[in-house]
């Protein structure tokens, strides 16, 4: 098994993919719900309220993602590492999530 491998797939997110996928097309539609909104001239502060539904939706997915990357990924490249000796492994995935975290905390 490799670095990005794993019994459920070839990344963490496999097992939770439909639910991802759901969740994503719900904040899609909602998307398409606020520029009808704009698009009929409706309240802005109902639209701000939509918007902040759409930011949390993406926002569960990320964590969710970033979740799944750490308990698979990392785990893994830590296993990996310390079954070949070699520190880089989990050191390089350990930098890959942090900078995952870095671009979540930006947006």
């Amino acid at each position: 098994m490799t670095i990005t491998e794993t019994p459920a797939g070839p990344y963490g997110y496999s097992e939770e993919k439909q639910a991802y996928l759901r969740r994503l097309k719900r904040a899609e539609g909602q998307v398409r719900g606020i520029a009808r909104m704009i698009e009929e001239d409706k309240y802005c502060i109902d639209i701000l309220t939509q918007m902040a539904a759409v930011n949390k939706a993406l926002h569960a997915v990320s964590i969710g993602l970033l979740e799944d990357h750490i308990a698979h990924c990392v785990v893994n490249a830590a296993q990996e590492s310390q079954e070949s000796g070699n520190p880089e492994i989990v050191a390089a995935k350990v930098a890959e999530a942090t900078a995952a975290i870095s671009r979540l905390l930006r947006s």
